[in-house]
């Protein structure tokens, strides 16, 4: 829903993010994708993660309910008060928002020792979580600083230092390191195990460190921040290109193409860019960058980001519609497996309004061209719609029969 919500606030209105980033209705544009849907979209399907792949049981609860709710209402109140330019208003909703985050972060912790899954896998979502929270925390005397100024930030620094430590510190390490589980369970492939699996986390993290310290203290050490994160980048390709070598016999019920996959492949191209126009960005420059800075924006937030939940959803939303119908039936499997729920009918417009829609609206929002931002936006909204729908799909059909396929009567 927030990230729909973006894309048709720049349908509407493509003029809005003009030639600079951090003016109020732009703050709030970006927590729709960052909060509403980044952040609300790892919170719900840990819950399908954590026992799936880690093996840690996650059940709900009343008190999860709550917090589900406590977070809705403190998003709503976090983009309202960012449009308004109530920075002050905006960080006191912040503390709703990260209650339910402290809330999911606490019974993670308390099951670790019953996990299942390796160590260095585990370290990578332990340190998204702290990541989280101190993201959360500074966004908060963010806000209180820009309304009162409390602390005296730069306004400038501090935003670049929230929206990494948040962006690469949050979703970043948490699919880096559920990738490790979920990408061999998906193709399928041999696990990849050994403590090398811990290098992309602590090479993420200590470039993290490196590149927020930066920022906030204006040191001269940020492509060497930059350089760790891509550092940790390259570890997790390699960990990953070694895993899938590992190929395991192919499940025969899974459609030939799976264009989810492919999009979550497309994404992860959109990391490489990201990184690289990263790096780029800390190199001293003789002239302004704000176009490769939009462009930046949108290869991490949108083309990575945004779009690998949208592919991790097609393949994790059938095993989780299928789990639910042999709930249902009192643990009578469904008659269809999971691997048969995916369809290319919904799977490939998704995947290419996506594909087209991503690079044109990092174009026309590096060049400020409208009708590029609005017509890329109408498209990525097209395939907002249309996975909402595709999840709807996949949960109804979870417990229906197959199709029948009639074959010509041979005489």
């Amino acid at each position: 829903m927030g990230l729909a919500l973006a894309f048709a606030v720049l349908v509407v209105n493509p003029a809005l993010p003009g030639g600079y980033f951090l003016h109020p209705r732009m703050v709030a544009i970006v927590h729709l994708v960052t909060i509403a849907w980044l952040t609300g979209s790892i919170l719900g399907a840990f819950y399908i993660v954590a026992p799936l792949a880690l093996g840690l049981p996650l059940p709900v609860g009343r008190v999860d309910w709550l917090a589900c709710a406590a977070y809705t209402v403190g998003t709503t109140g976090m983009v309202a008060h960012a449009w308004t330019g109530r920075y002050d208003a905006m960080a006191w909703s912040a503390t709703l928002v990260l209650s339910p985050v402290l809330w999911v972060a606490g019974r993670t912790a308390l099951g670790l020792r019953g996990a299942t899954a390796p160590w260095p896998v585990l370290l990578h979502v332990v340190l998204a979580f702290v990541n989280m929270v101190a993201a959360a925390l500074l966004g908060i005397a963010l806000g209180l600083d820009r309304a009162h100024g409390l602390f005296g930030f730069s306004p400038r620094a501090a935003a670049f230092a929230h929206a990494h430590l948040a962006a690469v510190g949050w979703p970043m390490m948490m699919v880096v390191g559920l990738a490790y589980r979920l990408v061999p369970m998906f193709l399928p492939a041999k696990m990849p195990t050994g403590p090398g699996l811990a290098v992309s986390a602590v090479l993420l993290e200590l470039g993290l460190v490196v590149v927020v310290a930066t920022l906030l203290t204006g040191s001269a050490w940020l492509p060497i921040g930059a350089a760790l994160i891509g550092g940790g980048l390259a570890s997790f390709v390699k960990r990953m290109r070694a895993a899938v070598k590992h190929r395991l016999p192919r499940p025969p019920a899974l459609p030939k193409r799976d264009w989810s996959t492919w999009q979550t492949h497309v994404a992860m191209a959109w990391l490489f860019v990201a990184a690289g126009l990263g790096i780029v960005l800390t190199l001293p420059s003789p002239g302004a960058r704000s176009g490769l800075a939009w462009f930046y924006g949108v290869a991490g937030l949108v083309g990575f980001l945004s779009q690998v939940v949208v592919g991790i959803q097609g393949r994790l939303v059938p095993m989780y519609a299928y789990y639910r119908a042999m709930s249902a039936s009192g643990g009578k499997p469904p008659i269809r497996a999971a691997n048969q729920l995916p369809t290319a009918a919904l799977a490939r417009p998704i995947f290419l309004l996506w594909t087209i829609g991503v690079p044109w609206l990092g174009w026309g929002l590096a060049t400020g061209q409208r009708t590029s931002i609005r017509l890329a936006s109408l498209m990525l909204l097209a395939g907002v719609l249309l996975s909402g729908a595709y999840v709807a799909y996949l949960k109804r059909t979870a417990g229906q029969p197959a199709p029948r396929i009639l074959l010509p009567e041979v005489r």
